[in-house]
């Protein structure tokens, strides 16, 4: 069963650092957000393989929005 990573805070995807396919182990940063001038690293909750990406670099995001999944 796939994991769905979240936006924890209101902002702006600053930068994606991993793609579909990719191996990621848990605590590994997969997406930076950006809020009032601050970088916030999004971690992977779990170890797995990316299964899909939700967003793209630039995009607006509410708290608690998918991210990614992790399978």
């Amino acid at each position: 069963m796939a994991t769905n990573v979240n936006a924890h805070i209101t902002g702006t995807v600053w930068k994606i650092e991993v793609k579909a396919g990719d191996a990621v182990s848990e605590g590994q940063i997969c997406v930076i957000l950006e809020s009032m001038k601050m970088e916030m690293p999004v971690e992977a909750p779990v170890s797995g393989t990316v299964e899909s990406i939700s967003v793209t670099e630039g995009q607006a995001v509410n708290e608690d929005d998918v991210l990614l999944s992790i399978a």
